[in-house]
């Protein structure tokens, strides 16, 4: 009999979740923190529902966290506080704050990030530390406090700066992209760009017809800073950093805080949550440098395509551009 609702599609993936056990069973629970059918609907939306493949999905993605050991991960810190300070300053990402919803306001710098400070290792532990963070203790903790399941984020791209030389960072951004994917499918409410020039454009316009429906419904490229309409979701205490600009109305307000900062108020919760969680499980000696190895799953043939879509994009964009004007320096509107 096929499943005719999306209640129905969870049901029967719930049941079929119900029979695994031991370690998979566990960190189970780390994932869905007691919002199980909330956490069921990400995964069948991220394989149209379809509850077989969204259970293999699911399954998968308990097998990496195991073999992983992604449930300790946020009792891993990275150190000396020096590398994590060099984390920060070239793989650019904070939180501003909250939407009126009570969505997490994720802010990330993806053109002036350079990934060139650390192994892709710590850029990977780092990443996935965040994403355990907002899920195992922020979304919680909203949730909570609205009375109702808060599950997802919304997230604010700044293309301040993106250049063809992004083409060095393309296997980085791949490999994090496909983590997510696999493993944090539908976190991801609205994606909000900003300050995009001309590159961004060009690339946007070829990759977009590659992107599954689902996904570039969620992709909102904004005017300039993006300011006027990121106010209509969030509080002027909320914007990134970088959308304080233009517009009229904010010359009262005082200069806000870079959110991507290893000193923002995010940043020292996070790492003290992480360092405190390390030292109350009793480890004799301090923590010793050396990254949180995780296993990087293989790009499927969809990310693949996208990737090369990209490249050839950007080296056509090149050998067009010439001795002319940096392409990179031109600002487009949506």
């Amino acid at each position: 009999m096929g499943i005719v609702s999306e209640e129905e599609a969870i049901d029967e993936l719930q049941k079929l979740i119900n029979q695994v056990e031991g370690p998979l069973k566990k960190t189970f629970e780390k994932v869905h923190q007691g919002y199980l059918r909330e956490n069921l609907s990400r995964f069948l939306k991220a394989r149209d529902w379809n509850v077989s493949k969204a259970h293999t999905m699911l399954l998968d993605c308990l097998r990496w966290r195991v073999d992983s050991e992604i449930d300790s991960i946020l009792s891993k810190p990275i150190v000396p506080s020096e590398l994590y300070r060099d984390v920060r300053d070239s793989q650019l990402i904070g939180m501003s704050g909250y939407t009126r919803e009570g969505l997490p306001v994720f802010a990330i710098g993806v053109g002036l990030s350079t990934f060139d400070k650390a192994s892709v290792h710590y850029y990977v532990q780092s990443h996935i530390q965040i994403n355990e963070y907002r899920d195992r203790v922020l979304l919680p903790s909203m949730s909570k406090k609205n009375g109702r399941p808060i599950t997802t984020c919304v997230k604010v791209l700044d293309m301040t700066g993106l250049k063809l030389s992004a083409l060095s960072q393309i296997k980085l951004v791949t490999i994090i992209s496909t983590i997510d994917d696999l493993n944090y499918p539908e976190k991801t409410n609205t994606y909000y760009v900003v300050n995009a020039p001309y590159i961004f454009s060009a690339c946007w316009k070829v990759v977009k017809p590659l992107l599954h429906e689902r996904t570039t419904k969620k992709v909102h490229v904004l005017s300039g800073s993006g300011k006027d309409e990121l106010l209509k979701i969030m509080d002027y205490t909320s914007l990134p950093h970088f959308c304080r600009r233009g517009s009229s109305g904010s010359s009262h307000h005082t200069q806000s805080v870079d959110c991507f900062s290893v000193d923002h108020p995010f940043h020292q919760q996070l790492y003290s949550y992480v360092k405190h969680h390390y030292e109350t499980q009793g480890q004799g000696e301090p923590a010793k440098q050396g990254s949180f190895h995780v296993g990087f799953p293989e790009p499927g043939a969809d990310g693949v395509q996208i990737v090369k879509t990209i490249e050839s994009e950007m080296h056509n964009l090149e050998n067009r551009n010439g001795l002319g004007k940096p392409v990179d320096d031109r600002k487009v509107s949506p």
